[in-house]
């Protein structure tokens, strides 16, 4: 498959999408931070350490996924 049609897959350029799975990602990562420090109970603090490993971790894959493209292009 030519490189072109696999960047323009799913009606867009690859790497605006991940650019721009990332920045969300972003956003929600530094909301569940604020969250995290402003809460006032360990199980608010809790319930928003949970959110910011998962948005850490959402990143991580969205960085593997975007390598892996990158080199099978």
């Amino acid at each position: 498959m030519p490189d072109d049609l696999v960047r323009s897959a799913a009606g867009g350029d690859l790497d605006t999408l991940f650019h721009r799975l990332n920045n969300q990602l972003g956003v929600i990562l530094a909301h569940a931070e604020l969250l995290e420090a402003k809460a006032t109970d360990d199980a608010n603090r809790a319930r928003a350490a949970h959110v910011v490993g998962a948005a850490l971790e959402a990143l991580s894959v969205t960085r593997v996924i975007t390598q892996r493209t990158t080199l099978s292009l």
